[in-house]
Protein backbone atom coordinates (compact mmCIF):
# COMPACT_ATOMS: atom_id res chain seq x y z
CA UNK A 1 0.00 0.00 0.00
CA UNK A 2 1.18 3.24 -1.00
CA UNK A 3 0.36 6.87 -1.00
CA UNK A 4 1.80 10.21 -0.30
CA UNK A 5 1.48 12.51 2.80
CA UNK A 6 1.09 15.94 3.08
CA UNK A 7 5.52 16.62 2.97
CA UNK A 8 5.40 14.98 -0.49
CA UNK A 9 6.96 11.52 0.84
CA UNK A 10 5.94 7.78 0.01
CA UNK A 11 4.75 6.15 2.56
CA UNK A 12 4.98 2.20 2.71
CA UNK A 13 3.01 -0.40 5.00
CA UNK A 14 5.19 -2.84 5.32
CA UNK A 15 4.04 -5.23 7.88
CA UNK A 16 0.53 -5.19 9.93
CA UNK A 17 0.60 -7.76 13.01
CA UNK A 18 -2.26 -8.49 15.09
CA UNK A 19 -1.12 -9.20 18.35
CA UNK A 20 -3.80 -11.21 20.95
CA UNK A 21 -3.46 -11.00 25.12
CA UNK A 22 -5.49 -13.01 26.78
CA UNK A 23 -7.11 -11.71 29.87
CA UNK A 24 -9.92 -12.47 31.96
CA UNK A 25 -12.78 -11.54 29.89
CA UNK A 26 -11.65 -12.70 26.93
CA UNK A 27 -9.02 -11.91 24.00
CA UNK A 28 -7.59 -8.21 23.76
CA UNK A 29 -6.41 -7.56 20.23
CA UNK A 30 -3.89 -4.24 19.47
CA UNK A 31 -2.11 -3.75 16.05
CA UNK A 32 1.79 -3.28 15.02
CA UNK A 33 2.67 -1.71 11.69
CA UNK A 34 5.86 -1.40 10.26
CA UNK A 35 5.96 1.44 7.46
CA UNK A 36 8.90 2.66 5.49
CA UNK A 37 8.75 6.73 4.39
CA UNK A 38 10.77 8.05 1.79
CA UNK A 39 11.07 11.40 -0.78
CA UNK A 40 12.17 9.22 -3.61
CA UNK A 41 15.53 10.83 -3.75
CA UNK A 42 17.56 9.02 -1.60
CA UNK A 43 16.23 9.68 1.61
CA UNK A 44 14.42 6.55 3.32
CA UNK A 45 13.02 5.76 7.08
CA UNK A 46 11.28 3.04 8.85
CA UNK A 47 9.12 2.94 12.05
CA UNK A 48 7.43 0.59 13.73
CA UNK A 49 4.12 1.87 15.68
CA UNK A 50 2.15 0.07 18.36
CA UNK A 51 -1.49 0.65 19.10
CA UNK A 52 -5.48 -0.63 19.89
CA UNK A 53 -6.56 0.52 15.96
CA UNK A 54 -4.76 -0.20 12.89
CA UNK A 55 -4.75 3.69 11.58
CA UNK A 56 -3.30 4.85 15.19
CA UNK A 57 -0.60 2.05 14.69
CA UNK A 58 0.02 3.37 11.27
CA UNK A 59 0.29 7.03 12.17
CA UNK A 60 3.41 6.44 14.48
CA UNK A 61 4.44 4.32 12.74
CA UNK A 62 4.95 6.99 10.02
CA UNK A 63 5.66 9.31 12.17
CA UNK A 64 8.88 7.70 13.33
CA UNK A 65 9.47 6.96 9.89
CA UNK A 66 9.65 10.43 9.27
CA UNK A 67 12.09 11.22 12.17
CA UNK A 68 14.49 8.34 11.50
CA UNK A 69 15.53 9.40 7.99
CA UNK A 70 18.85 8.56 6.55
CA UNK A 71 20.34 9.67 3.22
CA UNK A 72 21.45 7.09 0.76
CA UNK A 73 23.65 7.84 -2.18
CA UNK A 74 22.20 6.81 -5.27
CA UNK A 75 24.15 6.54 -8.73
CA UNK A 76 22.12 6.63 -11.82
CA UNK A 77 19.36 5.44 -10.41
CA UNK A 78 21.20 2.33 -8.60
CA UNK A 79 23.73 1.92 -5.83
CA UNK A 80 27.38 2.81 -6.22
CA UNK A 81 28.27 -0.73 -5.38
CA UNK A 82 27.98 -4.22 -3.76
CA UNK A 83 26.92 -4.45 -0.06
CA UNK A 84 25.78 -7.30 2.38
CA UNK A 85 23.30 -5.33 5.38
CA UNK A 86 22.82 -7.83 8.94
CA UNK A 87 21.02 -7.28 11.47
CA UNK A 88 20.50 -10.56 14.22
CA UNK A 89 19.71 -13.37 11.66
CA UNK A 90 18.65 -11.60 8.48
CA UNK A 91 21.04 -10.65 5.87
CA UNK A 92 20.55 -8.81 2.88
CA UNK A 93 22.52 -8.10 -0.69
CA UNK A 94 22.18 -4.99 -2.14
CA UNK A 95 23.83 -4.90 -5.89
CA UNK A 96 23.82 -2.37 -8.38
CA UNK A 97 22.39 -3.27 -11.91
CA UNK A 98 21.85 -1.93 -15.17
CA UNK A 99 19.75 0.67 -16.78
CA UNK A 100 16.01 -1.07 -16.84
CA UNK A 101 16.42 -4.02 -14.55
CA UNK A 102 13.84 -2.59 -12.22
CA UNK A 103 13.87 -3.41 -8.54
CA UNK A 104 14.30 -6.86 -8.13
CA UNK A 105 13.45 -7.39 -4.13
CA UNK A 106 11.21 -9.40 -2.00
CA UNK A 107 8.41 -6.98 0.14
CA UNK A 108 10.27 -5.69 3.19
CA UNK A 109 13.40 -4.51 0.70
CA UNK A 110 10.75 -3.48 -2.43
CA UNK A 111 9.83 -1.24 -0.26
CA UNK A 112 13.02 0.80 1.13
CA UNK A 113 14.33 0.47 -2.38
CA UNK A 114 11.16 2.26 -3.63
CA UNK A 115 10.32 4.99 -1.19
CA UNK A 116 14.07 5.43 -1.75
CA UNK A 117 14.17 6.11 -4.88
CA UNK A 118 16.14 3.08 -6.26
CA UNK A 119 15.08 2.15 -9.72
CA UNK A 120 17.54 -0.76 -10.60
CA UNK A 121 18.85 -3.18 -7.42
CA UNK A 122 19.26 -6.81 -7.15
CA UNK A 123 18.79 -8.13 -3.82
CA UNK A 124 18.47 -11.17 -1.94
CA UNK A 125 17.12 -11.84 1.73
CA UNK A 126 19.77 -14.32 3.18
CA UNK A 127 18.68 -16.26 6.03
CA UNK A 128 15.49 -14.82 7.98
CA UNK A 129 12.39 -13.90 5.82
CA UNK A 130 10.96 -11.70 9.43
CA UNK A 131 10.13 -8.52 8.06
CA UNK A 132 11.08 -6.64 10.54
CA UNK A 133 15.05 -8.16 10.73
CA UNK A 134 14.80 -7.83 7.01
CA UNK A 135 14.02 -4.54 6.61
CA UNK A 136 16.78 -3.49 9.60
CA UNK A 137 19.23 -5.47 7.60
CA UNK A 138 18.48 -3.55 4.30
CA UNK A 139 18.97 -0.16 6.44
CA UNK A 140 22.03 -1.41 7.98
CA UNK A 141 23.54 -2.03 4.54
CA UNK A 142 22.39 1.69 3.08
CA UNK A 143 23.89 3.08 5.76
CA UNK A 144 27.51 1.81 5.26
CA UNK A 145 27.45 3.32 2.14
CA UNK A 146 29.55 6.14 1.27
CA UNK A 147 29.65 8.44 -1.97
CA UNK A 148 32.89 8.96 -4.59
CA UNK A 149 32.76 12.26 -2.75
CA UNK A 150 32.81 11.29 0.72
CA UNK A 151 35.62 8.88 0.73
CA UNK A 152 37.67 11.16 -1.48
CA UNK A 153 37.16 13.52 1.18
CA UNK A 154 38.16 11.48 4.26
CA UNK A 155 40.97 10.41 2.20
CA UNK A 156 42.16 14.26 1.45
CA UNK A 157 42.11 13.31 -2.33
CA UNK A 158 40.76 15.25 -5.55
CA UNK A 159 38.18 12.70 -7.83
CA UNK A 160 39.76 11.96 -11.06
CA UNK A 161 36.05 12.78 -12.89
CA UNK A 162 33.58 14.02 -11.07
CA UNK A 163 30.72 11.61 -10.91
CA UNK A 164 26.93 12.82 -11.68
Amino acid sequence: MEQQNEFGHIEKIVYLNRVAKVVKGGRRFSFSALVVVGDGKGQVGYGLGKANEVPEAIRKATERARRSMVTIPILDGTLPYAVVGAFGAGRVMLRPASKGTGIIAGGAVRAVMEAAGVHDILTKALGTTNPHNVLKAAFHGLKSLRSAEEVSALRGMQLATPRK
